[in-house]
């Protein structure tokens, strides 16, 4: 055996490298846990102060003065000082419940934004079935499907309208078969002109959704489904719906919020003052503020919308925590 003293001379010896610790920003080394993995290590929170201040001026800011109006007796003689308008408590809150239109708005909005969502899912989950495959002319498909989507409220809204007037396109096509659809702008007939309205805007969301959901299904199941000799509806029931049971889900509570806080749509369609089966809460709250000067009710009513569509927004956040075991980990 070779000895470090009996090396040849003119050979060169390898000194090991030294590595030096990771320092800091003051210059100081860094102490690091060998065992701690990367996703779990602390990050710099300065990261999120742009953020935080632009979430502070634009949601908590005017959260928190909208709820500070439905505090006040607020209307067109105090509004040049607001800040020292009469305070009432929960007066505006009790006026809204009792005398004013808000549990028939509140009724409105969540029905029809109910409707809409459920009826959207349906035609969304076909439309990415059907689109999921390549075929010739799937690009140009996939593209028309997302229209509706894509085009602005007001567009949509403004056809819409032409299409449902008297004499229109709508009362054409009934009228070859004889029939006398009535008024759809106003009446009764306005709330289903409305859901057919937003329904044709809100299924392309799920559609989109559901088709993101589609390419997260790994190939090997597929494979597996059909060397066991699975057929299209034992293949969609047990393979295709519980990969997409969180996109499906996740896209029905996005749009159920979408629509019940849905504004330009009723306004354009309708116009002010809408009908009374139309009045939804978007609809009210303008109508109490701009045209009946309540700036305090108003404020009041907006904070009970907000109220109702935190409790689908809660409902879906449990889930997704239950699901992803959060709770089993504490």
């Amino acid at each position: 055996m070779t000895s470090l003293t009996d090396a040849d001379p003119g050979t060169p010896t390898q000194v090991p490298r030294r590595v030096d610790p990771p320092v800091d920003a003051s210059g100081r080394a860094r102490r690091r846990s060998p065992g701690t993995p990367p996703s779990e290590r602390p990050r710099p929170l300065w990261m999120l102060i742009p953020g935080g201040v632009l979430m502070t001026l634009v949601i908590l800011v005017p959260l928190v003065l909208a709820f500070w109006i439905s505090l006040l007796d607020l209307d067109q003689y105090t509004i040049r000082q607001w800040t020292q308008a009469p305070f009432i408590g929960i007066g505006n809150f009790v006026e809204a419940v009792s005398s004013s239109p808000l549990l028939r708005g509140v009724w409105l909005s969540v029905s029809y934004a109910l409707i809409v969502s459920v009826a959207s899912v349906p035609i969304g989950v076909v439309a990415a079935l059907a689109t999921q495959n390549a075929f010739r002319g799937r690009g140009l498909i996939r593209s028309i499907y997302l229209i509706p989507y894509i085009l602005p409220a007001f567009v949509v809204a403004t056809v819409f309208r032409a299409m449902f007037q008297p004499e229109g396109v709508v009362d054409g096509a009934f009228g070859l078969f004889g029939i006398n659809p009535g008024l759809w702008l106003n009446g009764p007939q306005s709330y289903w002109t409305l859901i057919i309205a937003q329904l044709w805007v809100s299924w392309p969301f799920v559609y989109l959704l559901t088709l993101a959901g589609l390419q997260a299904v790994d190939a090997e199941v597929h494979e597996a489904a059909a060397l066991d000799g699975a057929g299209w509806g034992i293949k969609l029931r047990k393979v295709i719906l519980p990969y997409l049971r969180g996109s499906i889900l996740l896209a029905f509570i996005l749009s159920f919020l979408h629509n019940i806080n849905a504004f330009t749509m009723p306004f354009v369609l309708f116009g002010i003052p809408a009908p009374a089966d139309v009045e939804v809460l978007p609809v009210l709250t303008y109508i109490t503020s701009f045209q009946s000067f309540r700036f305090g009710l108003s404020a009041a009513m907006a904070v009970a919308s907000l109220a109702i569509v935190a409790i689908p927004l809660f409902i879906y956040l449990r889930a997704v925590r239950l699901d992803t075991g959060e709770d089993a980990k504490r």
